[in-house]
């Protein structure tokens, strides 16, 4: 089998993507959205237009089996997806591109590449999936660095041990997602982690940067299937005991999940996993008023029914994604289990909504597996198609981008209506007009709501890149100032950073310090990602 390439400009592989109907159909809504004409559109660039530069180190002997200076490889390996990478692609910029890339195909592998770049003063940026949209992989490292290295990780993309009767698997840590959902369904098991990068996602990324994945309630994160890890630093391997639970300390799994590649390369993982589930209901519930499907949702995840999916679109985002028609707030619902009906749960869900105002269609809640049609199906759909717009509205200069946070119940209506306006008079602020800013749950607690936030505005070529930082400033010191976090999943990365330094305690702060400067003397690894550049 020919083995996919990944896209130069766009999500997903060569051939993936929007056709050129679904381009036009794209644009034109935006175009009805802020009531223009049409966009101009610049073409998108191909990798035959960038001037890159050399690399300014050589490949050493012993890493030459699976090492590349290929332009295709360095460039493609530069950016992840995110609205700021993409602009930089049009712009044809790769000032930051890496001098090598290494395709690990083994743990010898990747302890040659941490010797040898720890002795020659070469920057090292783990590379899995590459969806980052926080400037996680970008070898951008200062110039204290002879020259940068990507280690890439897909090669690394077994699962090497089932152990069924424990519901666990022993996994390398590039096995991308598509490929980890397909080992374990012959042993009618899943690890049940979709996030919407689940086509590039590797485990390794995934639990180095703590992503949260399908479940919107109980099993949020990443965190809750990790068993056990190993990871590999200069200074030595780190793995930990395989334990269904522990009380020794701190544990080593925890420094090493979200670590995002700045303390160690995780080369493996045990993770815990479930029955595949067999039944499912799930239906959308219209609310006309956004505080009562807030208060749903809240006492949703109070009433220990922990539904799989228990999402909330205010009206502009469920109209903007084909789940409503504006008039009305959803909140999309469902529930599924490997071992039982969940018409019951299913059925208290739905009373505690009604006692709240929600209306919903009686046949479809009622229907099994039913996330596939009506507004749920709606939503759903339009979930995975998204990572597709970006470059098509980059193109015609559409500021489109979004962040993401958790705050806790008593804080969020005043979170809330604060982050959506400082956000709105950015968008005006810097593009002259009226923008868009939408809002959505991604994940829901007892104790509080991860909001998601969209926000879009008409940007000039030229300036994309200027103007989408300044949204991102003003919006990310609201989240900040108002008491949320920086980042409920999105991870760090580097343009994270100056909102992470003031969220953590400052004695935490130099804890991790102390940690990267033992397990990375030469703090090659991922410069200035969680830990601040020297």
């Amino acid at each position: 089998m020919v083995a996919k390439r990944a896209k130069f400009l766009g999500w997903g592989y060569e051939g993936e993507g929007l056709t050129p109907d679904e381009q036009e159909m794209v644009l034109t809504r935006y175009a009805e959205r802020f009531g223009v004409d049409g966009f101009e559109r610049i073409a998108a660039p191909t990798p035959d237009m960038v001037d890159l530069h050399g690399p300014r180190i050589g490949v050493p002997a012993k890493l030459k089996a699976f090492c590349s200076t290929d332009d295709f490889d360095r460039l493609t390996h530069t950016y992840g997806k995110s609205f700021p990478d993409y602009v930089r692609i049009y712009d044809k910029n790769f000032a930051n591109a890496p001098d090598i890339v290494a395709f690990a195909k083994s743990e010898n592998d990747v302890t040659d590449v941490l010797d040898w770049a720890t002795g020659a003063n070469v920057a090292v940026i783990p590379f899995g999936g590459g969806s980052t949209v926080v400037g996680g992989i970008e070898p951008a490292v200062g110039g204290g660095f002879a020259g940068t290295l990507t280690l890439d990780l897909t090669g690394l993309n077994q699962i090497l041990e089932i152990d069924k009767t424990s519901r666990a698997a022993r996994m390398q840590g590039g096995i991308r997602c598509p490929d980890i959902e397909a080992g374990l369904r012959p042993h009618g098991l899943t690890m049940r982690h979709f996030p919407q990068s689940f086509d590039l996602a590797t485990l390794g990324g995934m639990i180095a940067t703590r992503s949260g994945g399908h479940f919107a309630t109980l099993y949020t994160h990443i965190d809750d299937f990790v068993e056990s890890t190993r990871m590999l630093t200069p200074a030595g391997a780190m793995e930990s005991r395989r334990l269904p639970g522990s009380g020794a300390g701190p544990s080593p799994d925890r420094l090493a999940i979200g670590s995002e590649g700045a303390l160690g390369i995780i080369t493996e993982a045990w993770m815990r996993l479930q029955d595949r589930p067999t039944h499912r209901r799930s239906t959308a519930i219209n609310f006309n008023d956004f505080s009562r499907a807030v208060e749903a949702v809240r006492q949703l995840t109070q009433s220990g029914l922990f539904p799989s999916n228990v999402r909330l679109l205010d009206r502009m985002e469920a109209l903007l994604n084909g789940a409503g028609d504006g008039s009305h707030d959803v909140v999309v619902l469902g529930f599924e289990s490997a071992d039982h009906p969940v018409d019951a749960w299913m059925e208290r869900g739905l009373a505690i909504c009604r006692e709240l105002g929600g209306s919903y269609d009686e046949a479809a809640s009622k229907a099994e597996d039913s996330n596939t049609s009506g507004a749920a199906g709606a939503w759903r759909a339009a979930f995975i198609k998204m990572p597709h717009f970006r470059d098509a509205l980059i193109s015609a200069a559409v500021i489109s981008d979004t962040f993401e946070t958790a705050i806790t119940w008593d804080k969020f209506h005043s979170f809330h209506e604060n982050v959506t306006a400082a956000t709105e008079q950015a968008i005006e602020d810097v593009t002259g007009a009226k923008g868009i800013v939408t809002c959505r749950f991604t994940h829901a607690y007892p104790d509080g709501a991860a909001p998601y936030y969209t926000f879009q505005g008409l940007g000039k070529h030229g300036g994309l890149s200027e103007q989408w930082h300044e949204i991102k400033r003003r919006a990310a010191d609201a989240v900040i100032d108002n008491g949320g976090t920086i980042t409920h999943h999105h991870a760090v990365g580097r343009d994270h950073m100056p909102w992470y330094e003031r969220q953590r305690p400052a004695v935490f702060g130099l804890a991790l310090q102390g940690a990267k400067d033992k397990l990375d003397p030469a703090g090659i690894l991922n410069p200035g990602v969680i830990v601040p550049l020297a």
